[in-house]
């Protein structure tokens, strides 16, 4: 046995070494950034004293979880994270779907190269200048909307910004315009993975392009569509900050339909300077965000083995 151990060890030295050179950094990355971080997880149920230092704090069970759910605004904050995700998960995939079969169904490669482009254009701009964009629509005195309603006679001094009716679709529709060309490219890539013998066997047979589409591009999707909506759930419970703060503006009026579990917390932590309740709920977060994970992994699985991640 001992002879085989040794060739099996000096093979796995030979051919993976280079694999083990590359993964290296990230590896390292994920020590000193993941994994040794997790040490503070023991703030959640401490009050912190910074004389006293993580481990001479004094510790106090579950209080700091108590910030979540004793408040007025839990159900409020939980509703909005929970369905906006939702919205976006369901929304941004089927548009950034459709963009990629339209995208690749382009003869032109060069124009559908310059498409990709510009749906990626979004996806660098930081939450910050999306806002300026959104005011310059929403502004009560200069903004668009009301300057396109001055043009066509109706004078109007409404202020935008404070209707809450229009929120919820106006952040489905920023967070789509941001982050759908990502998505988008992705999909492209595994759109032109697909053997073109399966199109040309159906070009042969009649098919139409929308036949092509659903009978041979989407069901090679389903694997990258189930991944994606496996990680996706694991965010579930964490709100994109830089949208829910950025583009309302931290506007009090708009907390009933903009308010998620972090721009909550961030206020509160601004108010109450307590570390604790910060690590309590990114605990908390993370620990549904586990679970959702597991449990949709388990769900495609019994759907569909090959689109399900372990």
């Amino acid at each position: 046995m001992q002879p085989l151990q040794k060739k099996v060890r000096k093979k796995w030295r030979r051919e993976h070494n280079t694999l083990l050179a590359m993964a290296a950094p990230t590896i390292l990355f994920l020590i000193l950034f993941s994994y040794i971080p997790m040490v503070g997880l023991v703030m959640a149920f401490q009050r912190l004293d910074i004389k006293a230092g993580i481990f001479g704090s004094p510790f106090i069970g579950m209080s700091n979880f108590e910030f979540l759910f004793s408040s007025t605004d839990a159900y409020i904050i939980t509703r909005n994270t929970v369905l906006y995700n939702l919205v976006f998960i369901v929304f941004n995939m089927a548009v950034a779907v459709a963009a990629a079969l339209m995208l690749s169904s382009l003869r032109s490669a060069k124009y559908a190269k310059t498409m990709q482009t510009i749906y990626m254009l979004p996806y660098f701009l930081s939450w910050a200048v999306v806002a300026i964009v959104v005011n310059a629509f929403l502004d009560r005195s200069n903004g668009l909307v009301n300057a396109v309603l001055e043009s066509l006679g109706e004078k109007s001094t409404t202020n935008w910004y404070h209707q809450l009716s229009i929120w919820p679709p106006l952040l489905v529709l920023v967070n789509a315009w941001k982050g759908v060309g990502y998505q988008t490219v992705l999909y492209l890539a595994v759109i032109s993975g697909i053997s073109t013998e399966y199109y040309e066997a159906a070009v042969l047979d009649g098919a139409s392009k929308w036949q092509q589409a659903r009978y041979i591009t989407i069901p090679h999707l389903r694997f990258i569509v189930g991944i994606s909506i496996i990680l996706a759930m694991s965010n579930i419970f964490r709100g994109d900050f830089g949208l829910f703060y950025n583009v309302p503006m931290n506007s009090g009026r708009l907390f009933p339909v903009t308010d998620v579990i972090d721009t909550y917390i961030y206020r509160s932590l601004t108010y109450l300077s307590n570390v604790g309740m910060s690590t309590a709920a990114g605990l908390y977060q993370s620990v549904v965000g586990f679970i959702m994970v597991m449990v949709v992994n388990r769900i495609v699985t019994k759907l569909d083995p090959d689109s399900a991640m372990f």
